[in-house]
């Protein structure tokens, strides 16, 4: 490979949640127990050295002495013009269809309340990333969820008699999509998709398609952007996309929204700036600039390439090692992280999975928590590490985790 996935970076002290924050609070992992170093499997960010056509790019501005007021360079709408041709097959963007988002979940947000009151209520899968929880119930909305059902293959499906039903009879206008979804990680097919946006023209939905995670594909799938599936996605959907979790840039900020049509784009703009807080930051423009290159390209197949390894190698131990204990997973499509399903472990052990989880912080596998993804028993791996990182951790679970 021409780049690095296997060095094994010290994150300790470097302003990195992921190992600084272990055992500072609720929801986040405890440290480990003296005589074993944490391995960070819980933040969905990447353990990987960064692109460094990304350093250069940021080092290079920096060079320039003066950071005062900017606007956007033509080159950085140009770049994800490009970006989203090359890897999405995406026809038609252009620059006015492109606008800067400090995170996604502010776009999220700004696009609710341009369409939404108060204790209105928005369709959302469940599984449920916990940030759309918390930012939607912070904006004072309703969350009405859809559960996201596995069918007798062990595939995610979204369950469209559920959707509507629930549409109906909450008077629904806006709901939220995940493509890919996060945490069950399912990469979702062109005919579902439609299947989804036809119920979702059908009781009139504003719908906000969270694609974060599209270039994170593991190999054998295809992202399938939610707009390209039919001219009415293309006019109702707010696609919300980063190189923050592509190229582990989550703590520069900076995303972007894609939206076609002028009326929804104008009434997201307007709200979206009344906070006055959605200004880029001229470091994160030359980051995505940087990011979104040819050599990026070649990072991503890689990076992918690694994943996909890793994924492959941590279904396959989960079943032979731990699918008699009571310990499942479904392989995800997309994404880096396992959402595993410890129920039938729990059970035998008459444990709820508060101790599980602690097991595996004690010995340093700083796992997460899955009830806030709205799972009961669940827990989520980020596999986005080296490869013997991840073969270590599950050396560790082996022996003094799920263990009798």
């Amino acid at each position: 490979m021409r780049y690095d996935f296997t060095t094994i970076m010290d994150r300790r002290g470097e302003d990195a949640i992921a190992v600084d924050a272990l055992g500072t609070g609720p929801g986040v992992p405890g440290a480990p127990d003296e005589g074993f170093d944490a391995i960070p499997m819980w933040v969905a960010d990447m353990n990987f050295p960064v692109l460094p056509d990304i350093q250069e790019a940021i080092i290079g501005r920096v060079r320039k002495p003066h950071f005062g007021y900017f606007e956007p360079r033509a080159e950085y709408f140009q770049r994800i013009i490009d970006w989203q041709h090359d890897r999405n097959g995406v026809e038609g963007l252009e620059p006015k269809h492109i606008g800067y988002e400090n995170g996604v979940l502010g776009g999220l947000i700004s696009t609710l309340s341009a369409f939404m009151a108060p204790g209105d209520a928005v369709l959302v899968h469940s599984p449920t990333y916990i940030g759309f929880t918390g930012s939607i119930n912070n904006a004072g909305f309703k969350i009405v969820h859809s559960p996201l059902k596995l069918d007798e293959r062990g595939v995610w499906r979204m369950d469209f008699a559920d959707m509507e039903r629930k549409l109906a009879e909450n008077k629904i206008h806006a709901a939220v999509f995940c493509s890919p979804h996060n945490p069950c990680g399912r990469v979702w097919e062109r005919a579902e998709i439609e299947q989804a946006m036809e119920l979702y023209a059908k009781y009139d939905c504003v719908v906000v398609s969270d694609e974060i995670w599209s270039d994170i594909i593991l190999p054998g799938h295809v992202h399938v952007p939610t707009q390209s599936v039919s001219a009415d996605a293309r006019r109702r959907t707010v696609a919300l996309y980063a190189p923050s979790k592509t190229f582990n840039l989550a703590g520069l900020v900076g995303s972007y929204h894609i939206i076609y049509d002028d009326y929804l784009r104008d009434r997201v703009t307007a709200q979206s700036s009344k906070p006055h807080y959605n200004e880029m930051n001229v470091l994160s423009m030359h980051a995505l600039i940087g990011a979104y290159g040819e050599a990026g390209r070649v990072w991503v197949d890689e990076l992918r390439e690694v994943l996909g390894q890793n994924v492959d190698w941590a279904c396959a131990h989960i079943a032979e090692r731990y699918a008699g204990a009571g310990v499942r997973t479904v392989k995800p499509q997309g994404t880096y992280m396992l959402f595993l399903d410890c129920t039938g472990w729990c059970e035998e052990h008459g444990c709820e999975v508060d101790e599980l989880l602690r097991r595996g912080w004690r010995v340093g596998v700083a796992w997460q928590d899955g009830r806030p993804f709205l799972g009961e028993h669940h827990i989520r791996v980020n596999l986005a590490l080296p490869t013997a990182r991840v073969q270590e951790a599950f050396a560790r679970l082996d022996r003094y985790v799920f263990t009798e």
